[in-house]
């Protein structure tokens, strides 16, 4: 998998997510190790979700983790927080806002069941 390929999917996963209970700014730095390296950024601001192929440098935490990690974590099938645990998914930068990331995951699955229902 190249990083278009998992840039996209990802942005594809993440973007219905409903974030319009998220108040504060959260801005979060995925460096993706392996098949598909590449950096992009997901960033919560005004209950707006942005996810952009870039470095953000005044970022709350950074994400570091294969591919697959992420690919399973934005499919339901990990756990953030789990996956950190294990060590397969690393953070640096602020923990407390870095684990407001599981709220992201969470409302993706909610807004995806929503849909769905």
């Amino acid at each position: 998998m190249t990083y278009a390929e998992l840039f996209s999917n990802i942005k594809g996963k993440f973007i219905g997510a409903d974030v319009s209970d998220i108040s504060e700014h959260l801005a979060f730095q995925f460096n993706i190790t392996g098949e598909g390296a590449g950096i992009f950024y997901v960033e919560v601001k005004d209950g707006q979700l942005s996810i952009e192929p870039y470095e953000y440098f005044n970022r709350d935490a950074v994400f570091i983790c294969s591919a697959d990690v992420l690919l399973k974590i934005s499919e339901g099938k990990l756990d953030p927080v789990l996956a950190f645990t294990l060590q397969k998914l690393k953070i640096e930068g602020n923990i407390e806002k870095a684990l407001k990331f599981k709220n992201i995951v969470d409302s993706k699955k909610k807004s995806s069941q929503n849909s769905l229902g």
